[in-house]
């Protein structure tokens, strides 16, 4: 129940192609405790579809942790390069 209201003004930390890459992100930034979310469109993901924009998630996270969170994906060589 916190967790939901750390969650209730989000801005967008960085925006993916593909919901594997936004599950890691959220993953690294769940064991600094930082909370996230992803946004993304449903019918990409139901039909597979990842071309104009269908495909892109975005990972959100409360606006305290904004720059906590851009550290720790800059970070990431994998991750770094996208931003």
């Amino acid at each position: 129940m916190e967790n939901e209201k750390e969650l209730t003004k989000v801005v967008q930390l960085i925006m993916v192609e593909g919901m594997m890459e936004a599950q890691i992100i959220k993953s690294k930034l769940d064991s600094f405790e930082i909370p996230c979310m992803l946004k993304f469109e449903a019918v990409g993901r139901v039909l597979g579809i990842t071309t104009d924009g269908l495909g892109q998630v975005q990972v959100m996270v409360p606006p305290e942790y904004l720059e906590k969170a851009r550290e720790i994906i800059s970070t990431d060589e994998t991750v770094g390069s996208r931003q």
